[in-house]
């Protein structure tokens, strides 16, 4: 089944975007929703939209929500603050799972946030917990008896390579170990099933493929059989048992609930609500192999018209997520030359140039143009042109 619906996006005409996977691209509702939201809600109601219009419990019902895309019961999942806080959260109550255990396990290719995140919070507790780094590919050999955490991004940023979730978590757990993925490149990307492979944590941000907007808030899964019983390391007031009885001492909320911590976002969450509207009917394993055939046209294609280009996703289009990268030592200024042109990626240091497949609204035709435009680009060698070397803040 067909899984392509750019009539629900506001996407810019003559633009070929391949960046969804940095941010998703405008849902049509969304701006009605929030429209809405601001004038009927917050407009009228005034303060009281926190009881009148449910924004108290927005995270959870939000949360419920995503909680269908990556394969979680209800009641696992909660949005709320950013995805640097939540992995700041997860691995705080996973080390604290294993207080014997000092060897906090991820790899070379994770994101850096994740890692900087990591590194604060051992300096933060200084009790000698260390934040080993292996190659991807050695993660498996690399947990032992010794870890207390494994902390992995299962689709890389940068190349797209996907980790065994599966398969990594039941090791991790041979060894004694607490499991936390970062869904980040997986959400609405590929099929998640968390719930089977048994990991304790997973985060993930709604900015990406859910098509959110940018700053919208992250997500938090936590095992039910564990969840009323981590203690939180960020105490924040609405993760409290009863936030309004403003008591001097905090007692953690029931399950996932006490894994929330600020005010949520009311706005982006109505954003995030009406985004998550584009899914309904949509099969997440129709999205994987629609996603698969258009990446491996895009592949065929460039290699053909760019040999200068080399891939540096892997091969195998089961061992990836939902983007192509290639890589070449020009590859800032002829993303830039690509963007002028009208076909939207971005660019990871030092040298990838990287593609996103949504096939929500990205076709055939889409793939093979954007290809044509990649070939113009190394064939009159506009990436030479000085205004694309200039570097802007974000990439």
């Amino acid at each position: 089944m067909t899984v392509f619906r750019k009539h629900l996006f506001d996407l810019p005409k003559d633009v070929i975007y391949l960046d969804g996977n940095s941010l998703g691209p405008l849902p049509r509702a969304a701006k009605k929703r929030v429209a809405k939201m601001m004038q009927d809600e917050w407009g009228q109601l005034l303060i009281r939209g926190w009881n009148d219009a449910g924004w108290m419990s927005q995270p959870s019902r939000v949360g419920n929500r995503v909680a269908k895309l990556i394969g979680a019961p209800d009641g696992s999942v909660v949005m709320g603050d950013t995805l640097s806080v939540k992995v700041y959260q997860a691995l705080a109550a996973a080390i604290q799972m294993r207080p014997d255990r000092t060897k906090i396990l991820s790899d070379t290719g994770n994101f850096p946030t994740d890692l900087y995140m990591a590194d604060g919070l051992i300096e933060t507790l200084d009790k000698g917990h260390d934040l080993s780094l292996c190659d991807p590919a050695d993660v498996a050999s690399r947990i032992d008896g010794e870890t207390a955490a494994v902390l992995l991004t299962e689709v890389d940023y940068r190349t797209g390579r996907k980790h065994d979730m599966a398969q990594i978590t039941k090791i991790a757990h041979q060894n004694g170990a607490v499991m936390m993925w970062d869904l980040a490149h997986s959400a609405g990307a590929i099929p998640v099933d968390i719930a089977s492979c048994s990991a304790e944590f997973a985060i993930g941000c709604t900015y990406k493929y859910l098509n959110a907007g940018p700053g919208a808030p992250a997500f938090i899964y936590v095992r039910p059989d564990i969840s009323q019983t981590i203690e939180p390391a960020l105490a924040g007031w609405l993760g409290h048992s009863a936030p309004f009885a403003f008591e001097r001492s905090y007692r953690p909320g029931t399950g996932i609930e006490r894994m929330r911590v600020g005010t949520p976002p009311v706005i982006q969450m109505a954003a995030l609500e009406a985004a998550l509207d584009v899914w309904d009917g949509v099969n997440l394993q129709d999205v994987r192999l629609q996603s698969i055939a258009l990446q491996e046209v895009f592949i065929k294609e460039v290699e053909a018209r760019v040999p200068a280009l080399t891939l540096a996703s892997p091969r195998d289009p089961a061992e990836r997520g939902s983007q192509v990268s290639f890589s070449h030592e020009e590859g800032y200024s002829a993303m830039q030359a690509l963007i002028a042109r009208g076909v939207i990626g971005d660019f990871r240091a030092p040298n990838i140039m990287r593609f996103g497949f949504t096939p929500l609204f990205i076709d055939e035709n889409d793939v093979v143009a954007a290809a044509k435009h990649i070939e113009t680009v190394f064939a009159e060698h506009l990436w030479d042109n000085p205004e694309f070397r200039k570097r802007s803040a974000v990439t």
